[in-house]
């Protein structure tokens, strides 16, 4: 089959499983605890090919799901702050095990555990803090901010193209990314920005604007998730040109592996969450 066909058929159906999994907070948490643990096992393996590396995949992996499960767990506020304990314990284990495990290079273990963490296990674990909100005495899921986050990655690749490939002239950053360039960079943001503005009036027409913010703040919120999910994009392609290797893994037809799919989101997610928790300190 024509690999445009395939990427295609396979873009449609990543795009159409994250929207309607974020109508319904079971949903979500699911697919996204889904998510988080393929990331860090294929961010492990990635590791593991490395000389001198043994990362333990499955504990690492299993403790990364378990912090995105622990963080919308208590952010829902169906379990007490205590539910983060095993987790720290599994840190803790990971951290100790490598004095009994003789391994080549311990450090190495060590460092890649950990960046598993906080490279694509927390960011991921943010989205619960997006989703779910105080309201009086209940805590309410919205959809509305985490799937925002997501349409402006989308659009942003989207203006980012299109604009790079009728006026790209000036390269963004040759030495990791020779593709990009500053005039599709600044499209794909004006795209982003006009849409967030948009997005301002339909909530406030429809009565969805659950985080009540101004048309300022939308477009702020867009440009952060533009610059952000630029650097989670620019962040990604450097740890690959620094493996030697085109995609992160295989899972997606067409498009790579779950690195390459979700590689702009690992840094807008918590560039969001910081931008909108900002905001509030401000109110």
């Amino acid at each position: 089959m024509n690999n445009f066909i395939v990427r295609t058929i396979t873009g449609v159906i990543f795009v159409a499983a994250i929207v309607i999994s974020f109508l319904n907070p079971r949903a979500m948490v699911a697919l996204f605890a889904l998510v988080t643990g393929m990331t860090i096992w294929e961010f492990c393996g990635l590791m593991n090919e490395q000389r001198a590396a043994s990362v333990n995949r499955f504990i690492t992996t299993v403790a990364g799901v378990y912090l995105f499960l622990a963080m919308a767990g208590y952010n829902w506020g169906i379990t007490p702050p205590s539910v983060f304990i095993p987790y720290l314990v599994s840190l803790v284990y990971l951290l100790v095990a490598e004095l009994y495990l003789k391994a080549d290079d311990p450090i190495a273990n060590w460092a890649y555990t950990m960046l598993s963490q906080l490279y694509i296990a927390l960011p991921f674990s943010l989205l619960s803090v997006l989703a779910f909100r105080q309201d009086g005495s209940e805590i309410v899921y919205s959809y509305l901010m985490p799937l925002s986050v997501f349409v402006f990655l989308w659009l942003n690749d989207t203006g980012a193209y299109l604009c790079g490939s009728l006026l790209g002239r000036h390269k963004l950053f040759p030495r990791i990314s020779p593709g990009k360039s500053w005039e599709g960079s600044i499209g794909g943001g004006v795209l982003v920005v006009a849409v967030a503005v948009g997005l301002y009036y339909l909530t406030e027409r429809y009565g969805v604007n659950d985080g009540s913010l101004s048309a300022l703040q939308w477009a702020g919120l867009g440009l952060t998730v533009v610059v952000f999910g630029t650097w989670g994009d620019l962040v990604e392609s450097l740890l690959k040109r620094t493996l030697g290797i085109k995609d992160s893994g295989n899972i997606l037809p067409g498009h790579g592996g779950m690195l390459d799919r979700f590689d702009s989101s690992l840094l807008a997610i918590p560039a969001a969450v910081i931008y909108l928790y900002t905001l509030t300190l401000f109110q």
